[in-house]
Protein backbone atom coordinates (compact mmCIF):
# COMPACT_ATOMS: atom_id res chain seq x y z
CA UNK A 1 0.00 0.00 0.00
CA UNK A 2 1.65 3.26 -1.14
CA UNK A 3 1.84 5.90 1.57
CA UNK A 4 2.89 9.55 1.59
CA UNK A 5 3.36 10.59 5.21
CA UNK A 6 2.46 14.11 6.31
CA UNK A 7 5.47 16.23 7.33
CA UNK A 8 4.65 15.94 11.04
CA UNK A 9 5.06 12.16 10.90
CA UNK A 10 7.77 11.81 8.27
CA UNK A 11 11.16 10.79 9.70
CA UNK A 12 9.73 10.12 13.19
CA UNK A 13 10.07 6.67 14.82
CA UNK A 14 6.28 6.15 14.76
CA UNK A 15 6.03 7.41 11.19
CA UNK A 16 8.78 5.14 9.91
CA UNK A 17 7.29 2.09 11.62
CA UNK A 18 3.75 2.90 10.44
CA UNK A 19 4.92 3.40 6.85
CA UNK A 20 6.77 0.07 6.84
CA UNK A 21 3.66 -1.72 8.14
CA UNK A 22 1.34 0.00 5.67
CA UNK A 23 3.59 -0.90 2.73
CA UNK A 24 3.14 -4.60 3.55
CA UNK A 25 -0.66 -4.40 3.27
CA UNK A 26 -2.06 -5.43 -0.13
CA UNK A 27 -5.66 -4.64 0.96
CA UNK A 28 -6.76 -8.18 0.07
CA UNK A 29 -9.47 -8.26 2.75
CA UNK A 30 -8.71 -11.75 4.08
CA UNK A 31 -8.48 -10.16 7.54
CA UNK A 32 -12.07 -8.95 7.35
CA UNK A 33 -13.38 -12.52 7.33
CA UNK A 34 -11.87 -13.28 10.74
CA UNK A 35 -12.53 -9.93 12.48
CA UNK A 36 -15.05 -10.28 15.34
CA UNK A 37 -16.31 -6.70 15.19
CA UNK A 38 -16.83 -6.85 11.43
CA UNK A 39 -18.80 -10.06 11.87
CA UNK A 40 -21.07 -8.35 14.38
CA UNK A 41 -21.44 -4.96 12.70
CA UNK A 42 -20.84 -5.61 9.00
CA UNK A 43 -19.14 -2.22 8.58
CA UNK A 44 -15.91 -2.09 6.57
CA UNK A 45 -14.60 0.56 8.97
CA UNK A 46 -15.07 -1.90 11.84
CA UNK A 47 -12.71 -4.40 10.24
CA UNK A 48 -8.89 -4.32 9.99
CA UNK A 49 -8.75 -3.19 6.37
CA UNK A 50 -11.09 -0.27 7.01
CA UNK A 51 -9.22 0.77 10.15
CA UNK A 52 -5.94 0.59 8.24
CA UNK A 53 -7.38 3.01 5.65
CA UNK A 54 -8.50 5.36 8.44
CA UNK A 55 -5.04 5.34 10.03
CA UNK A 56 -3.37 5.77 6.64
CA UNK A 57 -5.49 8.87 5.98
CA UNK A 58 -4.54 10.38 9.34
CA UNK A 59 -0.85 9.64 8.78
CA UNK A 60 -1.11 11.35 5.40
CA UNK A 61 -2.55 14.50 6.97
CA UNK A 62 -6.33 14.00 7.10
CA UNK A 63 -8.00 15.42 10.21
CA UNK A 64 -9.38 12.62 12.41
CA UNK A 65 -12.85 12.88 13.92
CA UNK A 66 -14.78 11.29 16.73
CA UNK A 67 -15.99 8.77 14.16
CA UNK A 68 -12.37 7.83 13.39
CA UNK A 69 -11.74 7.43 17.11
CA UNK A 70 -14.87 5.32 17.58
CA UNK A 71 -13.89 2.82 14.88
CA UNK A 72 -10.39 2.46 16.36
CA UNK A 73 -11.85 2.13 19.87
CA UNK A 74 -14.11 -0.69 18.73
CA UNK A 75 -11.12 -2.84 17.77
CA UNK A 76 -10.55 -5.62 20.32
CA UNK A 77 -6.82 -5.80 19.48
CA UNK A 78 -7.36 -9.56 19.25
CA UNK A 79 -4.85 -9.71 16.36
CA UNK A 80 -6.79 -12.47 14.65
CA UNK A 81 -6.16 -10.47 11.49
CA UNK A 82 -2.41 -10.97 11.94
CA UNK A 83 -2.89 -14.73 11.97
CA UNK A 84 -4.99 -14.49 8.81
CA UNK A 85 -2.87 -11.95 6.92
CA UNK A 86 -0.80 -13.53 4.09
CA UNK A 87 1.51 -10.49 3.98
CA UNK A 88 2.55 -10.39 7.64
CA UNK A 89 1.05 -6.98 8.40
CA UNK A 90 1.72 -6.10 12.06
CA UNK A 91 -1.68 -4.59 12.60
CA UNK A 92 -1.38 -4.45 16.40
CA UNK A 93 1.68 -2.21 16.28
CA UNK A 94 0.01 0.04 13.69
CA UNK A 95 -3.09 0.33 15.87
CA UNK A 96 -1.00 1.43 18.86
CA UNK A 97 0.47 4.20 16.72
CA UNK A 98 -2.85 5.18 15.18
CA UNK A 99 -4.73 5.33 18.46
CA UNK A 100 -2.03 7.49 20.03
CA UNK A 101 -2.11 9.98 17.16
CA UNK A 102 -5.90 10.14 17.00
CA UNK A 103 -6.27 10.57 20.76
CA UNK A 104 -3.82 13.46 20.67
CA UNK A 105 -5.96 15.19 18.03
CA UNK A 106 -9.53 14.27 19.05
CA UNK A 107 -10.71 15.31 22.53
CA UNK A 108 -12.82 12.79 24.39
CA UNK A 109 -15.93 13.70 26.44
CA UNK A 110 -15.20 14.22 30.14
CA UNK A 111 -17.10 11.09 31.22
CA UNK A 112 -15.15 8.94 28.78
CA UNK A 113 -11.84 10.42 29.86
CA UNK A 114 -12.70 9.81 33.51
CA UNK A 115 -13.62 6.16 32.94
CA UNK A 116 -10.45 5.48 30.97
CA UNK A 117 -8.37 7.24 33.63
CA UNK A 118 -10.03 5.19 36.39
CA UNK A 119 -9.24 1.96 34.55
CA UNK A 120 -5.60 2.73 33.75
CA UNK A 121 -4.86 4.06 37.20
CA UNK A 122 -7.12 1.80 39.24
CA UNK A 123 -6.39 -1.67 37.87
CA UNK A 124 -2.59 -1.56 38.43
CA UNK A 125 -2.99 0.30 41.75
CA UNK A 126 -2.18 -1.24 45.17
CA UNK A 127 -5.71 -0.15 46.12
CA UNK A 128 -7.23 -2.61 43.64
CA UNK A 129 -6.81 -5.59 46.00
CA UNK A 130 -8.65 -4.04 49.01
CA UNK A 131 -11.33 -2.69 46.66
CA UNK A 132 -11.83 -6.18 45.20
CA UNK A 133 -11.94 -7.69 48.70
CA UNK A 134 -14.68 -5.22 49.64
CA UNK A 135 -16.58 -6.05 46.47
CA UNK A 136 -16.36 -9.76 47.24
CA UNK A 137 -17.64 -9.12 50.76
CA UNK A 138 -20.83 -7.48 49.47
CA UNK A 139 -21.01 -9.53 46.24
CA UNK A 140 -24.47 -11.02 46.96
CA UNK A 141 -25.89 -7.49 47.08
CA UNK A 142 -24.33 -6.27 43.83
CA UNK A 143 -26.37 -5.78 40.63
CA UNK A 144 -25.84 -8.47 38.01
CA UNK A 145 -23.57 -6.49 35.66
CA UNK A 146 -21.19 -5.53 38.48
CA UNK A 147 -21.42 -8.95 40.13
CA UNK A 148 -20.08 -10.50 36.91
CA UNK A 149 -16.91 -8.40 37.29
CA UNK A 150 -16.33 -9.51 40.90
CA UNK A 151 -15.47 -13.22 41.16
CA UNK A 152 -16.29 -15.09 44.35
CA UNK A 153 -13.49 -15.06 46.90
CA UNK A 154 -10.94 -17.81 46.24
CA UNK A 155 -8.60 -19.62 48.61
CA UNK A 156 -5.13 -19.62 47.05
CA UNK A 157 -3.87 -22.67 48.92
CA UNK A 158 -0.27 -23.07 50.06
CA UNK A 159 2.74 -21.74 48.21
CA UNK A 160 5.71 -24.17 48.14
CA UNK A 161 8.56 -23.42 50.51
CA UNK A 162 11.12 -25.78 48.97
CA UNK A 163 14.26 -24.40 47.37
CA UNK A 164 15.44 -25.83 44.04
CA UNK A 165 18.63 -25.23 42.05
CA UNK A 166 16.50 -24.45 39.01
CA UNK A 167 14.66 -21.14 39.29
CA UNK A 168 12.26 -19.13 37.15
CA UNK A 169 10.76 -15.69 37.65
CA UNK A 170 6.97 -15.43 37.74
CA UNK A 171 4.98 -12.26 37.09
CA UNK A 172 2.04 -12.26 39.50
CA UNK A 173 0.19 -9.52 37.60
CA UNK A 174 -1.85 -6.60 38.87
CA UNK A 175 -5.43 -7.94 39.07
CA UNK A 176 -4.85 -11.71 39.17
CA UNK A 177 -3.65 -11.94 42.80
CA UNK A 178 -6.84 -10.23 43.98
CA UNK A 179 -9.31 -11.88 41.61
CA UNK A 180 -7.95 -15.44 41.24
CA UNK A 181 -4.97 -15.93 43.57
CA UNK A 182 -5.01 -19.70 43.13
CA UNK A 183 -3.66 -19.34 39.59
CA UNK A 184 -0.32 -18.05 40.87
CA UNK A 185 -0.03 -20.51 43.74
CA UNK A 186 -1.07 -23.41 41.47
CA UNK A 187 1.66 -22.36 39.05
CA UNK A 188 4.22 -22.44 41.86
CA UNK A 189 3.03 -25.87 43.04
CA UNK A 190 3.14 -27.41 39.56
CA UNK A 191 6.66 -26.11 38.93
CA UNK A 192 7.73 -27.23 42.42
CA UNK A 193 6.50 -30.74 41.63
CA UNK A 194 8.74 -30.64 38.54
CA UNK A 195 11.76 -29.52 40.60
CA UNK A 196 11.69 -25.87 39.58
CA UNK A 197 11.34 -22.99 42.02
CA UNK A 198 9.14 -20.01 41.16
CA UNK A 199 10.58 -16.69 42.30
CA UNK A 200 8.59 -13.46 42.57
CA UNK A 201 10.50 -10.18 42.36
CA UNK A 202 9.04 -7.98 45.09
CA UNK A 203 9.09 -4.76 43.06
CA UNK A 204 7.60 -6.18 39.87
CA UNK A 205 4.06 -5.00 39.14
CA UNK A 206 1.72 -4.48 36.20
CA UNK A 207 3.18 -5.55 32.87
CA UNK A 208 2.23 -2.15 31.43
CA UNK A 209 -0.45 -3.40 29.04
CA UNK A 210 -3.38 -1.63 30.68
CA UNK A 211 -1.91 1.86 30.41
CA UNK A 212 -0.19 1.24 27.09
CA UNK A 213 -3.38 0.12 25.36
CA UNK A 214 -5.41 2.94 26.88
CA UNK A 215 -3.03 5.36 25.14
CA UNK A 216 -0.98 6.23 28.21
CA UNK A 217 2.01 4.75 26.45
CA UNK A 218 4.51 6.71 28.52
CA UNK A 219 2.89 5.40 31.71
CA UNK A 220 3.02 1.88 30.35
CA UNK A 221 6.72 2.23 29.58
CA UNK A 222 7.36 3.39 33.14
CA UNK A 223 5.84 0.14 34.43
CA UNK A 224 7.83 -1.89 31.91
CA UNK A 225 11.10 -0.29 33.00
CA UNK A 226 10.20 -0.91 36.66
CA UNK A 227 9.71 -4.61 35.94
CA UNK A 228 13.02 -4.83 34.10
CA UNK A 229 14.75 -3.20 37.07
CA UNK A 230 13.04 -5.62 39.47
CA UNK A 231 13.92 -8.69 37.40
CA UNK A 232 17.43 -7.78 36.37
CA UNK A 233 19.28 -8.93 39.53
CA UNK A 234 17.57 -12.33 39.23
CA UNK A 235 18.41 -12.53 35.54
CA UNK A 236 22.06 -11.78 36.32
CA UNK A 237 21.90 -14.48 39.00
CA UNK A 238 20.92 -17.02 36.35
CA UNK A 239 17.15 -17.64 36.41
CA UNK A 240 16.14 -19.86 33.50
CA UNK A 241 13.31 -17.71 32.29
CA UNK A 242 10.28 -15.56 33.05
CA UNK A 243 7.03 -17.52 33.30
CA UNK A 244 3.79 -15.72 32.50
CA UNK A 245 0.51 -17.43 33.38
CA UNK A 246 -1.73 -14.67 31.98
CA UNK A 247 -1.40 -14.58 28.21
CA UNK A 248 -2.47 -10.93 28.10
CA UNK A 249 0.61 -10.07 30.13
CA UNK A 250 2.78 -12.54 28.25
CA UNK A 251 2.24 -11.01 24.83
CA UNK A 252 3.15 -7.59 26.25
CA UNK A 253 6.30 -8.70 28.07
CA UNK A 254 7.42 -10.53 24.94
CA UNK A 255 7.19 -7.17 23.17
CA UNK A 256 9.24 -5.17 25.71
CA UNK A 257 12.16 -5.37 23.31
CA UNK A 258 10.10 -3.81 20.54
CA UNK A 259 8.38 -1.19 22.68
CA UNK A 260 11.62 -0.02 24.34
CA UNK A 261 13.84 -0.44 21.27
CA UNK A 262 14.61 3.32 21.11
CA UNK A 263 15.40 3.64 24.84
CA UNK A 264 19.21 3.83 25.08
CA UNK A 265 19.21 2.80 28.74
CA UNK A 266 16.74 -0.10 28.52
CA UNK A 267 16.77 -1.37 24.94
CA UNK A 268 19.32 -4.16 25.44
CA UNK A 269 17.86 -5.31 28.75
CA UNK A 270 14.33 -5.20 27.33
CA UNK A 271 15.44 -7.47 24.48
CA UNK A 272 16.91 -9.87 27.02
CA UNK A 273 13.71 -9.89 29.08
CA UNK A 274 11.61 -10.57 25.99
CA UNK A 275 13.92 -13.42 24.97
CA UNK A 276 13.57 -15.03 28.42
CA UNK A 277 9.77 -14.70 28.57
CA UNK A 278 7.63 -17.75 27.91
CA UNK A 279 3.96 -18.38 28.41
CA UNK A 280 3.39 -21.15 30.92
CA UNK A 281 2.04 -23.38 28.12
CA UNK A 282 5.49 -23.27 26.51
CA UNK A 283 6.77 -25.11 29.60
CA UNK A 284 4.18 -27.88 29.21
CA UNK A 285 6.39 -30.23 27.12
CA UNK A 286 8.93 -30.33 29.95
CA UNK A 287 6.33 -30.32 32.73
CA UNK A 288 4.38 -33.14 31.10
CA UNK A 289 7.53 -35.23 30.78
CA UNK A 290 8.42 -34.76 34.44
CA UNK A 291 4.92 -35.18 35.84
CA UNK A 292 3.68 -38.08 33.75
CA UNK A 293 2.76 -40.96 36.03
CA UNK A 294 2.24 -38.60 38.99
CA UNK A 295 -0.88 -36.94 37.60
CA UNK A 296 -4.30 -38.40 38.23
CA UNK A 297 -5.86 -37.45 34.90
CA UNK A 298 -9.59 -37.19 34.52
CA UNK A 299 -12.20 -38.09 31.91
CA UNK A 300 -14.09 -34.95 32.90
CA UNK A 301 -15.12 -33.02 29.80
CA UNK A 302 -12.93 -29.91 29.69
CA UNK A 303 -13.46 -27.29 26.98
CA UNK A 304 -10.43 -25.10 26.30
CA UNK A 305 -10.84 -21.49 25.20
CA UNK A 306 -7.48 -20.28 23.80
CA UNK A 307 -7.22 -16.52 24.46
CA UNK A 308 -6.47 -14.27 21.50
CA UNK A 309 -3.27 -13.15 23.17
CA UNK A 310 -2.13 -16.79 23.21
CA UNK A 311 -3.18 -17.98 19.75
CA UNK A 312 -2.82 -14.73 17.79
CA UNK A 313 -0.58 -12.45 19.85
CA UNK A 314 2.02 -15.13 20.68
CA UNK A 315 1.06 -17.56 17.88
CA UNK A 316 0.85 -20.46 20.35
CA UNK A 317 -1.76 -23.02 19.38
CA UNK A 318 -2.43 -26.65 20.25
CA UNK A 319 0.04 -27.04 23.11
CA UNK A 320 -2.38 -27.03 26.03
CA UNK A 321 -4.71 -29.59 24.45
CA UNK A 322 -1.85 -31.84 23.31
CA UNK A 323 0.13 -32.06 26.53
CA UNK A 324 -2.82 -32.01 28.92
CA UNK A 325 -4.16 -34.87 26.80
CA UNK A 326 -0.88 -36.74 27.23
CA UNK A 327 -1.31 -36.34 30.99
CA UNK A 328 -4.73 -38.00 30.86
CA UNK A 329 -7.13 -35.07 30.62
CA UNK A 330 -10.05 -34.93 28.24
CA UNK A 331 -9.36 -31.42 26.91
CA UNK A 332 -10.78 -30.21 23.62
CA UNK A 333 -11.03 -26.96 21.73
CA UNK A 334 -14.40 -26.26 20.17
CA UNK A 335 -14.60 -26.93 16.46
CA UNK A 336 -16.69 -23.79 15.92
CA UNK A 337 -15.07 -20.34 15.91
CA UNK A 338 -12.25 -21.24 18.30
CA UNK A 339 -10.23 -18.48 16.64
CA UNK A 340 -12.67 -15.73 17.62
CA UNK A 341 -12.35 -13.42 20.63
CA UNK A 342 -14.54 -13.94 23.71
CA UNK A 343 -14.99 -10.16 24.04
CA UNK A 344 -12.96 -9.64 27.21
CA UNK A 345 -9.95 -7.95 25.58
CA UNK A 346 -8.52 -6.24 28.65
CA UNK A 347 -10.71 -3.24 29.47
CA UNK A 348 -12.90 -3.70 26.37
CA UNK A 349 -15.76 -5.29 28.30
CA UNK A 350 -16.05 -2.10 30.37
CA UNK A 351 -15.58 0.37 27.51
CA UNK A 352 -17.64 -1.49 24.89
CA UNK A 353 -20.01 -3.71 26.89
CA UNK A 354 -22.64 -4.28 24.19
CA UNK A 355 -20.21 -5.77 21.67
CA UNK A 356 -18.26 -7.52 24.43
CA UNK A 357 -21.26 -9.39 25.82
CA UNK A 358 -22.47 -10.36 22.33
CA UNK A 359 -19.08 -11.96 21.71
CA UNK A 360 -19.06 -13.61 25.15
CA UNK A 361 -22.46 -15.23 24.65
CA UNK A 362 -21.47 -16.35 21.16
CA UNK A 363 -18.28 -17.88 22.56
CA UNK A 364 -20.14 -19.68 25.36
CA UNK A 365 -22.67 -21.09 22.86
CA UNK A 366 -19.80 -22.48 20.80
CA UNK A 367 -17.98 -23.88 23.84
CA UNK A 368 -21.19 -25.68 24.82
CA UNK A 369 -20.90 -27.74 21.59
CA UNK A 370 -17.29 -28.84 22.19
CA UNK A 371 -18.40 -32.35 23.19
CA UNK A 372 -21.39 -32.56 20.89
CA UNK A 373 -24.67 -32.91 22.76
CA UNK A 374 -22.95 -33.19 26.16
CA UNK A 375 -22.09 -29.93 27.88
CA UNK A 376 -18.51 -29.49 29.13
CA UNK A 377 -18.06 -30.00 32.85
CA UNK A 378 -15.38 -27.33 33.02
CA UNK A 379 -14.10 -24.53 30.79
CA UNK A 380 -10.42 -23.68 31.00
CA UNK A 381 -8.50 -20.79 29.55
CA UNK A 382 -5.12 -19.10 29.95
CA UNK A 383 -5.87 -15.48 30.78
CA UNK A 384 -7.49 -13.92 33.82
CA UNK A 385 -9.56 -11.52 31.71
CA UNK A 386 -11.10 -14.29 29.60
CA UNK A 387 -11.72 -16.45 32.68
CA UNK A 388 -13.57 -13.72 34.58
CA UNK A 389 -15.50 -12.56 31.51
CA UNK A 390 -16.68 -16.05 30.55
CA UNK A 391 -17.57 -16.99 34.12
CA UNK A 392 -19.91 -14.00 34.26
CA UNK A 393 -22.09 -15.64 31.61
CA UNK A 394 -22.21 -19.30 32.65
CA UNK A 395 -22.74 -21.58 35.64
CA UNK A 396 -20.08 -23.97 34.32
CA UNK A 397 -16.82 -23.46 36.29
CA UNK A 398 -14.25 -21.47 34.30
CA UNK A 399 -10.63 -21.82 35.45
CA UNK A 400 -7.03 -21.64 34.35
CA UNK A 401 -5.80 -24.97 33.00
CA UNK A 402 -2.87 -24.91 35.46
CA UNK A 403 -5.36 -25.11 38.34
CA UNK A 404 -6.74 -28.34 36.89
CA UNK A 405 -3.23 -29.76 36.55
CA UNK A 406 -2.37 -28.69 40.10
CA UNK A 407 -5.42 -30.47 41.56
CA UNK A 408 -4.56 -33.63 39.66
CA UNK A 409 -1.20 -33.74 41.41
CA UNK A 410 -3.06 -34.52 44.60
CA UNK A 411 -2.68 -31.02 46.05
CA UNK A 412 -5.42 -29.70 48.32
CA UNK A 413 -8.11 -28.00 46.25
CA UNK A 414 -8.27 -24.25 46.70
Amino acid sequence: MQTQLAPEFKDTPDGREAEAILRKCVHCGFCTATCPTYQLLGDELDGPRGRIYLMKQVLEGAVPTRKTQMHLDRCLTCRNCETTCPSGVQYGHLLDIGRKIVDAKVPRPASEKMLRWALKEGLPSPLFAPAMALGQLVRPLLPGALKAKVPARQNAGLTPARVHPRKVLVLEGCVQPAMSPNINSATARVFDAAGIQCVVAARAGCCGAVKFHLNDQDGGRVEMRANIDAWWPHIEAGVEGIVINASGCGVTVKEYGHILRDDPQYAARAQRVSALTRDISEWLPELAGKLKGRVQGSASRIAFHPPCTLQHGMQLRGGVEKFMGQLGFNVRTTGCEAHLCCGSAGTYSVLNPTLSYQLRDRKLDNLATTFGTEAPEQIVSANIGCITHLQGGTAIPVRHWVEVLDEALGRPAA
